[in-house]
């Protein structure tokens, strides 16, 4: 796969994205959103690693999983069995939209994995747009303003884009499940749990947020015991790839505080 910044790997059937392996600092580990993909964390990817970490993405196995597994305890089982097999004892666990609900999650049910927390436009509060009013038509003119809602800028929302997210919800198999874990994320309110996530957390989150909006953060803020909150202007769902500058200035910096700056081996 030419161009990418990092490595396409597989263990134990799971697909997954790996750079900077060679570091022996804490590892970064990624979990993206419900109809995301490796793609997402292209921006941050090439930057963690080129700050001396190993980061790490594993592909959700969201469209693949057992029925009765679709949900998000299935993922963060799905999460945790992973983590063994990639090595990844201790990270920071970094989640979007409903990797970032995933990711709360794991880091209440396994403190001890867990260095740092990040979350951006994170589930698990409440979110205005659902996954499941996208699976209702598979019309661009009817699904393209229900896309931009995940932006600030429409620009983002291609045809390209619009082509693939008709893929998926026109396959049944995908869009079963996916309807699964919309109705599941709809249920699963950890608002009252929030205490329970005891690694110093980062929240970096978009000012004009329409899934997740800016009151969902405050309430991740006033709830995570050891939480700091940062807005990215300009920015909607997804900051790492809207803003991605701004996000892995905001992330790097949160990194290298929580684990420390890596140390280099000089050659020679």
């Amino acid at each position: 796969m030419a161009g990418l910044s990092y490595e396409i790997k597989e263990v134990d059937g799971i697909q997954y994205a790996e750079a900077g392996a060679d570091s022996k600092a804490t590892p970064v580990l990624l979990l993206h959103g419900m109809m995301g993909t490796i793609d997402n964390w292209d921006n941050l990817i090439p930057a963690v690693a080129d700050a001396g970490y190993r980061i790490v993405c594993p592909v959700l196995p969201m469209y693949t999983i057992k029925l009765r597994q679709a949900h998000l305890q299935g993922i963060v089982d799905f999460v945790r069995r992973f983590t063994d097999l990639a090595g990844m004892e201790k990270a920071v666990v970094t989640g979007n939209s409903f990797g970032g609900h995933v990711a709360a999650m794991y880091a209440m049910q396994f403190p001890e994995r867990v260095a740092g927390v990040v979350l951006s436009g994170a589930s698990g509060i409440y979110e205005v747009e659902m996954s499941s009013s996208v699976m209702r038509r598979n019309d661009k003119n009817y699904l393209r303003p229900r896309v931009e809602k995940t932006f600030y800028d429409p620009k983002h929302v291609t045809d390209e884009l619009l082509d693939d997210v008709i893929d998926i919800i026109t396959d049944r198999e995908k869009a079963i499940r996916l309807i699964k874990f919309a109705r599941a994320v709809e249920k699963t309110s950890i608002k009252d749990e929030l205490d329970q996530i005891k690694a110093p957390t980062l929240l970096i989150w978009g000012k004009q947020d329409q899934i997740t909006p800016p009151d969902v953060a405050e309430t991740f803020h006033a709830g995570v015991p050891s939480s700091e909150l940062h807005w990215i202007d300009e920015c909607g769902h997804v900051p790492m790839q809207e803003q991605p500058a701004e996000f892995n200035r905001i992330y790097l910096d949160f990194l290298s505080r929580v684990v420390g700056e890596p140390t280099r081996v000089v050659a020679g």
